[in-house]
């Protein structure tokens, strides 16, 4: 077999077989085939696109790529959740407490956020000494135990798709809807959950600016789940402006204990009662959509959501106190209030720009070697739809240093538009892919 024949092939627009797409895999997981010839390659999938049997093939074959996570030991069907990432998505710190302490078991891995904010492993750094440098035999005795453990991506998972994804980033082929599914199926198949629950992001904030292309993703990567035989539910909501108010590392830790206790914002709140009830479901741990709402607000109001938190930050050497007291979370030596020159109602939030403001103030990294600042971010205090007289507060900002402050405060002011009549909201979950 040879890889020149695999590139004309695809190029004639023909379906690569099974056979073809392992060797190609397994050939360049293991540099036997050079960046040139899978450059061509991927440009060729790019064009001539693939059919759901070469997709299927090809995120098996990236799944099997590295090591395969067994999570055999740990009793019960085990959830993991995924989102495609947007501004201020603190979600997984609400809604993994809340899904375990209704009794099901969630055995996460997570990475650390390139870009605007920092990722989940980074948000819950803000609780000192909390680590998820785990080994797996404490993860699968911490899932067992408590219900609920998120470890660092330390094994060798989906080496094939890191190789790949790194050479899309620079032939411009990332924007292929194979090869984004494929992408973050087999690092998910290769996590070894029973039951995976995507969040697929659309807006001006998300990776997927169009409805339609979230949903076309949605779509492909529940087809990929379930054909690999894990039951696999997306949610596609919206992330044209950001999540909740916070935007921030620390800020937003303090949003989703808010969150547990009943008191956090509207969208971030439906959004993890969404999520929490399509996981409920893939578990079998509720029948009905009714069922499993009343059993995620019964966590809330009852406290046992808020304390499942503070029994994971301890379990993995973080100081649960401060889920309890959130003066105990990092804080920046500075707050300032940004105030609009404008009256009017905010029509629309260039999401984006309000990430870059985070990362503008050192709350996110442009490198993998950039240091996060826990501390720093923002509080919008009004978002699309509100009324705005001059001179109100749209925002506070959190910062270490006044240079980077003025720069995010300039940046922040282009992000906001507004108009004189009121803008029609549209609804913040867009719809529900099963399979």
């Amino acid at each position: 077999m040879r890889m020149y024949d695999l590139i004309m092939k695809k190029r004639n627009g023909e379906a690569l077989s099974e056979e073809e797409i392992n060797y190609m895999i397994k050939e360049y997981t293991a540099d036997h085939i050079p960046d040139y010839q899978m450059s061509a390659m991927m440009m060729a999938i790019y064009f001539q696109g693939m059919s759901a049997r070469e997709t299927v093939a090809l995120t098996m074959a990236m799944a099997h790529s590295g090591e395969m996570m067994d999570l055999s030991a740990i009793s019960g069907v085990k959830v993991d959740k995924h989102s495609t990432g947007g501004v201020g998505d603190k979600t997984s710190i609400a809604l993994t407490p809340m899904v375990a302490a209704c009794g099901v078991k969630i055995a996460k891995m997570s990475g650390r956020g390139l870009g605007h904010t920092g990722g989940t492993i980074d948000k819950l750094e803000s609780f000192e000494g909390f680590t998820t440098g785990i080994t797996a035999e404490h993860f699968v005795k911490q899932v067992n135990e408590i219900g609920v453990s998120i470890m660092g991506q330390t094994m060798d998972i989906a080496p094939a798709d890191k190789k790949l994804y790194a050479l899309r980033d620079v032939t411009a082929t990332v924007d292929n809807m194979s090869l984004i599914a494929s992408s973050i199926m087999s690092k998910k198949l290769a996590s070894g959950a029973d039951a995976i629950v995507l969040d697929v992001k659309t807006g001006s904030g998300a990776f997927m600016k169009q409805e339609a292309d979230a949903f076309a993703l949605a779509k492909e990567m529940v087809t990929l789940g379930n054909m690999a035989g894990r039951k696999t539910i997306a949610v596609v909501s919206d992330m044209d402006q950001p999540l909740g108010y916070a935007v921030g590392n620390a800020l937003e830790v303090e949003e989703a204990i808010a969150t547990l206790r009943g008191e956090g914002p509207e969208d971030f709140t439906q959004l993890c009662m969404t999520l929490g009830t399509y996981m409920l479901i893939a578990a079998g741990a509720a029948q009905t959509e009714e069922e499993a709402k009343q059993k995620l607000s019964a966590v809330i109001q009852d406290g046992s959501a808020l304390k499942k938190l503070a029994e994971f930050v301890q379990a993995q050497g973080g100081d649960p106190k401060a889920v309890y007291d959130t003066s105990l979370l990092p804080k920046a030596s500075v707050a300032e209030a940004i105030v609009s020159a404008q009256e009017g109602y905010v029509k629309k939030i260039d999401c984006d720009e309000i990430g870059i403001c985070s990362l503008l103030l050192g709350g996110g990294r442009e490198t993998k070697e950039s240091v996060i600042d826990l501390s720093v971010g923002l509080i919008l205090h009004k978002k699309v739809g509100d009324f705005v007289k001059s001179g109100e507060s749209l925002a506070t900002i959190y910062a270490n240093d006044r240079v980077k402050l003025e720069a995010a405060s300039a940046r922040f002011m282009k992000a906001y538009h507004f108009d004189d009549s009121q803008p029609e909201k549209s609804p913040f979950i867009k719809g529900v892919i099963r399979e």
